[in-house]
């Protein structure tokens, strides 16, 4: 589900931004999946869970040729559906990220740490391949939320073991914390030159 509402994400900001078909699959692609190759390659399971069975890679770039095309017959997707989509698949990714690093045997730190690069990772990607400034790090409370979302994971994981429970309240933590700073507005302090 994760990986079918960021490769929605990713394929609407890369039709957007101008690129052709071939731009907006691979943009949908990579902000599907850049995020848990990485959190892979940092834990040595090689290969990446992306490219150990195909139902990924065929959700991202079916996603992604879905949204193009809905992108090419309605002039503008609701910016509340698009963010409250991401908001889902941030949370579940940070989730599921420290989930994995977790039941790897990492420490509090490495699994909050590893379920946020699950969740920002694509996006960090996205910028760049775009050449944005990357959305993680300027909006909304963004890597944030799925910092508390993996952090919330991580604790219960470690303090609990009671699996649906840890998940559930990071998935609430991180997609609660998301939404509030769209609707609100919020944005972590910052300087002003």
């Amino acid at each position: 589900m994760a990986t079918g509402l960021f490769a929605v994400e990713g394929a609407a900001a890369a039709a957007h931004a101008g690129l052709d078909l071939l731009g907006v699959l691979v943009v949908g692609f990579l902000v599907a999946l850049a995020g848990g190759i990485l959190r892979d390659v940092l834990l040595g399971d090689l290969p990446p869970a992306a490219f150990s069975s195909r139902i990924r890679i065929i959700v991202a770039l079916g996603a992604s040729l879905l949204t193009f095309g809905v992108v090419a017959t309605i002039d503008d997707i609701p910016t509340l559906a698009l963010a409250t989509a991401d908001a889902v698949g941030l949370a579940l990714f940070a989730v599921g990220g420290a989930e994995k690093a977790a039941a790897r045997g990492a420490n509090l730190w490495v699994v909050t740490a590893l379920g946020t690069v699950t969740a920002t990772g694509g996006g960090l990607v996205r910028d760049v391949v775009l050449d944005r400034l990357p959305f993680v790090l300027t909006q909304s409370v963004y890597g944030t939320a799925a910092l508390a979302g993996a952090l919330t994971t991580g604790i219960l994981l470690r303090w609990t073991r009671a699996r649906g429970l840890a998940l559930l309240a990071g998935f609430a933590a991180a997609f609660a914390l998301r939404t509030l700073a769209i609707v609100f507005d919020w944005h972590l302090p910052r300087l002003t030159t």
